[in-house]
């Protein structure tokens, strides 16, 4: 069970498949956003995600009521949901070159569309595979729309039920689409460690038979690592280039370091897996032997003197019996004459 996107394979036979969302944290601002693609690059991600709408096909025009951010813990009170939009949203003639500078440096880019006309801009501009947003997970026209395109599908999962995702998941497969990739999500903004449930990961993936990674809204790298310990593969995080410059998901993107950390850190949890060895197995600790406790000569001895726990000590390297034989020379008599630092074999035991 594997995918592959371009030079880049997903599964869990590889590093896991980094993703660095730009979201609006371009400020709006096209030279900002270059900026982004350019430190996300920098940083070693594979691939970097836009997201496609403008603010009225994504809601309507109404500042009050329903349509207002009225929550006293949103990032965003205070604001209508078509202002917010206006601000945070990619414009669309940004797109082109966008996609085609992260394709210079070498990494993917691809968006998650919010309407159907989205997928028909995108298509137009080929991009290689497309992402559902944990908010449009329950949007299955558009589900049906992008499966049809035949190209890989990820969906995270943020809000869902077990019967949502396995609506998405069914409507995806019956649409046209082979390749399809579930993020476990936690859609509150920052995200909390303690609801992340990153063991939801190994059950999501035999439930849908399909891979699972994680859309990380946390600070930090602890959910991200154990993620990839509990066999993600892909790992999506918002990425800007300073928190301080400000912007409608900066609070909780990660900063050009901290997204280097995590290229490297969540490849060293995925390297880190392995399989079930014990021992030295694999030979990697085969040098390491010599280190150990073993059986020593440790005075002169003559031939026939008689082995005690003054004359015989359990010490480092590891070149003697081992340890376990220590009682079964005591009281038994050396066969021949032996300096102090002589290791024991069995060869030295007389009578």
């Amino acid at each position: 069970m594997k995918i592959k996107i371009g030079q880049h394979v997903i599964s869990q036979n590889h590093k896991p498949f980094v993703i660095a969302e730009m979201s609006g944290n371009h400020n709006q601002s096209l030279e900002r956003a270059l900026s982004i693609v350019d430190a996300a690059a920098k940083s070693g991600v594979q691939a970097l995600k836009l997201q496609t709408y403008t603010a009225d096909t994504i809601t309507l025009d109404v500042k009050d009521g329903d349509f207002f951010i009225n929550d006293e813990n949103s990032l965003w009170k205070g604001q209508s949901l078509h202002k917010l939009y206006e601000q945070a949203y990619t414009p669309w003639e940004w797109h082109a070159p966008i996609m085609q500078r992260a394709n210079e440096l070498g990494m993917i880019c691809f968006s998650s569309p919010f309407d159907e006309s989205a997928v028909d801009f995108l298509e137009e501009l080929n991009v290689p595979l497309y992402k559902i947003a944990s908010f449009e997970n329950n949007h299955l026209p558009l589900i049906r729309k992008v499966a049809s395109t035949g190209k890989p599908i990820i969906i995270s999962t943020g809000m869902a039920s077990v019967a949502e995702i396995h609506e998405a998941v069914t409507v995806a497969r019956e649409a046209g689409c082979e390749d399809l990739i579930l993020l476990k999500c936690t859609s509150t903004y920052p995200a909390s460690p303690k609801n992340s449930n990153v063991l939801t990961i190994p059950h999501m993936r035999e439930l849908f038979d399909c891979q699972v990674g994680l859309s990380d809204h946390t600070m930090g790298l602890g959910a991200a690592i154990a993620a990839v310990a509990h066999g993600a593969t892909v790992i999506e995080k918002h990425f800007t280039l300073s928190r301080a410059d400000g912007g409608v998901d900066s609070s909780f993107s990660m900063e050009p370091h901290e997204l280097d950390l995590l290229v490297t850190e969540s490849e060293r949890a995925w390297q880190s897996l392995g399989g079930v060895v014990y021992s030295s197995g694999e030979g990697s600790e085969e040098k390491s032997k010599v280190f150990r406790r073993s059986l020593y000569v440790s005075e002169d001895m003559t031939a026939g003197e008689i082995f005690t726990e003054k004359n015989l000590r359990i010490v480092r390297p590891g070149n003697g019996l081992p340890p376990k034989y220590f009682e079964q020379f005591l009281g038994r008599r050396i066969k021949c004459d032996a300096k102090k630092g002589t290791p024991i074999n069995w060869q030295l035991l007389g009578g």
